[in-house]
């Protein structure tokens, strides 16, 4: 393939790379031989009906699961073996799925407690003013008991917690489960900016169109396994898809 017709993404750094993938829990082995990249400044979506292993998978990037076999690679360095505290140190922030806040401190507390590391700790008030600006509504809320929050606020202050940790990957599952329009519209607006910035952003929805209309790019998981890739306007009205998703 010429360098003229080569996909924008085949320029770009790819700062994550997994490679052939294979997770279990105990004897029961739950991903087969799954890879995906993502470049810096790209968001790509992962996708699949429910039990296909897209959280397995986005909790093995970030550690909280081991992988069996296959490699996950980020920024060049071989990461499969690290525990999960010593990937957010040099970029990783994943934002789990129900979003995870802690209820009974407030919003503020929540933020700080993103920036634990040593490198985070040093930004933390640089890091407070760009969540603030990000999320306008956390700073009206800062002194405000996280579980009285709703559930758009407490989806903003969960991906604002991650971004404390000065990553350079954001990992969120499910960002737009349960969220009004307006709230929803808001949240894409913010991963535009941080993609604008050079972040890498990988993230699992179940709405379809809405993943595809946001990502440069989808993987598509069926039964543990990758069925499909490629770019989002290659997939949105693909057979495959649809059989995938709704069956026949």
């Amino acid at each position: 393939m010429r360098p003229s017709s080569m996909p924008t993404w085949g320029l770009r750094h790819m700062l994550l790379e997994v490679k052939d993938l294979e997770v279990a829990y105990g004897d029961y082995q739950v991903v087969w031989g799954v890879s995906l990249n993502v470049a810096a400044g790209e968001s790509v979506a992962l996708l699949g009906p429910n039990g296909s292993g897209k959280s397995t998978v986005v909790n093995t990037i970030s550690g909280l699961n081991k992988a069996k076999a296959g490699a996950i690679i980020f920024d060049g360095q071989d990461i499969t073996r690290q525990p999960t505290h010593a990937r957010a140190p040099i970029g990783i922030a994943h934002v789990l799925e129900r979003r995870r806040v802690f209820p009974h401190l407030t919003v503020l507390q929540n933020l700080k407690l993103g920036a634990w590391h040593p490198r985070a700790k040093a930004e933390r008030e640089a890091s407070l003013k760009r969540a603030f600006t990000l999320f306008p509504r956390l700073d009206e809320r800062k002194d405000q008991l996280a579980r009285t929050m709703s559930g758009g606020e407490q989806q903003m202050l969960a991906i604002a917690r991650g971004l404390m940790s000065l990553p350079r990957l954001l990992m969120v599952d499910e960002p737009f489960l349960g969220l009004a329009p307006q709230v929803m519209e808001q949240m894409q607006g913010v991963f535009e900016r941080l993609k604008s910035e050079g972040m890498a952003i990988l993230f699992i929805e179940q709405n379809v169109r809405l993943a595809l209309a946001m990502a440069t790019r989808g993987y598509i998981l069926e039964s543990g396994r990758l069925a499909i890739s490629g770019a989002s306007g290659s997939l949105i009205d693909s057979p495959e898809v649809r059989r995938i998703f709704l069956g026949g």
